[in-house]
């Protein structure tokens, strides 16, 4: 028996938990799998199922064989992706993970032109606020805005980031636009909840310090698009992502204030697993994000 063929079928069997399902998909009996599952355990001289009439389920050593199974097909995947990309598009299945207001307006709306681009391709997109795990989970790359000093996977810098305070034109005209970081003690600011205690405290460069100011208000929330939508009904000061107020700023809709105090915030990345080839669907996603974020961001530019 041919031994990729053997454990691509053992990977599937274990993927779906079931031979019938494996044997319709390829057109075989459920006996001929039945049979390749036999002679790849006595060749390895180990049980990797453990079989009833109405189930089938993994031992401890099919489940430890899995993850190696898995890793090598996946490398031997990506190898013959990453030498014949520059003959052919990259096929298969590409899945994204991705912050969820980030995703939808930085990530989706540039899907559909990627799959232009790239036919043979398909695309699932999670947005999702928790962090994913890279290795144990079917995700091939993620987009990660945090501090990526200390991380044990493979990051590539897709864009800078800053923050910036904004308020509506209404707001600004009632309440003053404040010149100094001090004077916003004296505004309505929107802020953040958080249960680390770190609601309220605003982060600004002056002078290449980086100074963090404690602000308060009558409104708060831990949906930062929420705090964007109550600064746009002019109900304060909001601290927000330049990527996600952009639009609103660039239409006159939010102002922004205190621009020389802006200070950096968390870069955005594209993340993927520490492996030995990069697959060619993973790379070439991360290049067309590159030119489509490429500074000055397209989200600062006039």
């Amino acid at each position: 028996m041919d031994r990729l063929k053997a454990l691509q079928t053992f990977l599937e069997v274990a993927k779906s938990a079931s031979m019938s399902h494996v044997a319709r998909d390829e057109g075989v009996t459920p006996a001929m799998i039945g049979r390749r599952i036999d002679q790849l355990e006595e060749r390895l001289g180990v049980k990797l199922f453990k079989r009833t009439t109405r189930k089938i389920t993994m031992t401890p050593e099919g489940a430890a064989f899995y993850e190696t199974v898995r890793l090598i097909l996946d490398d031997l995947a990506a190898a013959e992706d990453t030498i014949s990309v520059g003959a052919k598009n990259a096929v298969g299945q590409l899945i994204i993970s991705a912050p969820t207001a980030f995703g939808r307006k930085h990530v989706a709306p540039h899907i559909p032109q990627f799959l232009v681009d790239n036919p043979n391709l398909s695309v699932t997109l999670q947005l999702t606020e928790r962090l994913v795990d890279l290795k144990n989970e079917r995700v091939d790359l993620a987009i990660r805005i945090a501090d990526l000093k200390n991380a044990d996977f493979i990051a590539v810098k897709l864009a800078g980031n800053h923050r910036v305070v904004i308020g509506s034109p209404s707001y600004i005209k009632r309440a003053g636009k404040p010149a100094a970081i001090t004077e916003l003690a004296g505004h309505n600011c929107l802020v953040t909840a958080a249960e680390d205690g770190s609601a309220g405290i605003w982060h600004f460069e002056e002078k290449g310090l980086i100074r963090s100011i404690k602000v308060s208000g009558n409104m708060q929330c831990n949906d930062g698009a929420v705090l964007t939508k109550w600064a746009l009904a002019g109900h304060g000061l909001a601290w927000r992502s330049a990527w996600e107020v952009a639009d609103e700023i660039a239409k006159n809709r939010l102002v922004e204030v205190l621009q020389k105090f802006s200070a950096p915030g968390h870069e955005i990345y594209a993340v993927y697993p520490d492996r030995k080839f990069l697959p060619a669907k993973v790379k070439l996603f991360i290049d067309f994000l590159k030119r489509k974020f490429d500074a000055p961001q397209y989200w600062e530019r006039a």
